[in-house]
């Protein structure tokens, strides 16, 4: 099967208690796409960057299988730039500066050989070039999965309402869990964006771990505990790169199977914040996740002494 991924190719700039960068390769799409590379998984991007966009970001993705035709490049635009700064706790930051650049104006060309893919990730991006996306798509893809965030409620919600109803599965943080169904409890907000469209719903909550709820069944696993967190930048959307990826591998997309797919995405979004920006998901080995998989196998299996 093959996996399609909308979402922005960029530059960030990111400061952590830990250190500081300059402009570095960023975006939902870049990290989309290494975590399905890490996967060997047949993953295309749609996108757009600027004139400014280095030549070697793309043949890097390309050399590790990515497909960019979908990534078109406004010569003479410059490239979608977010810069923050994180607090002590790594949990909470500040945009310092947010340019849309070409990203204003994006207006997603899908090419013919991705319009047909099985699964369709549909990146953190505006409603309404999510759901062009959508209407590009030759074929209705067998599974649609959704990450969004609570500025997209703030500022285009009838928007937002229409690509949620027309999603498989939704994934966002708890916070945005609660803005989106106006519940505190997590299972009740569940329930409540179950009506909305999704069949699926996971809600992260970053180093306190993911739920993924369907049909009145619940599943939780923890966050890894790691020694070092540098730079927490991509890794929501690391997850949900590796989350797509096992899927389209795997071909199921049963409750048990989505299990899985959970653990698989949140290992991989591990590495993602181990250094700055893509540098640690860029050289993940299938040794070191396989590995990382089975640390979650021990942090989440016992024997009932009952």
């Amino acid at each position: 099967m093959k996996l399609l991924a909308v979402g922005t190719v960029a530059f960030d700039a990111i400061e952590t208690p830990f250190g500081k960068t300059d402009k570095i390769l960023g975006g939902a799409a870049t990290y989309i796409g290494l975590a399905a590379a890490a996967l060997d998984t047949d993953v295309s991007l749609v996108s757009v960057i600027g004139g400014d966009f280095p030549q070697e970001y793309l043949d890097m993705m390309t050399s590790k299988n990515i497909n960019v035709d979908g990534v078109e490049m406004v010569k003479d635009g410059k490239t979608f730039f977010w810069s923050g700064k994180y607090h002590n706790d790594l949990n909470t930051r500040d945009t310092l500066v947010t340019e849309l650049n070409v990203l204003a104006d994006f207006d997603p060309k899908v090419p013919e050989h991705s319009s047909e893919a099985e699964v369709l990730l549909l990146g953190n991006l505006d409603p309404v070039v999510q759901l062009s996306v959508l209407e590009k798509m030759k074929t209705q893809p067998k599974l649609v999965i959704l990450d969004t965030m609570n500025f997209w409620m703030d500022i285009a919600w009838d928007n937002l309402m229409k690509v949620i109803a027309k999603t498989d599965v939704i994934t966002i943080n708890d916070e945005e869990a609660r803005q989106l169904s106006r519940e505190y409890s997590l299972v009740k907000a569940a329930k409540k964006i179950h009506e909305l469209g999704p069949k699926y719903v996971i809600i992260k909550k970053g180093e306190h771990g993911a739920l993924l709820f369907h049909d009145g069944k619940i599943f939780a696993i923890p966050a890894l505990p790691l020694e070092e967190v540098f730079d927490p930048t991509g890794a929501g959307d690391t997850f949900a790169g590796g989350f797509a990826s096992y899927l389209t591998k795997k071909g199921d997309f049963s409750f048990e199977s989505m299990k899985t797919a959970i653990i698989v995405g949140s290992a991989m979004a591990s590495f993602t914040v181990e250094k700055f920006g893509t540098e640690r998901i860029e050289n993940v080995t299938k040794e070191e996740l396989s590995a990382r998989i089975n640390q979650f196998k021990e942090l989440t299996t016992f024997e009932s002494a009952i």
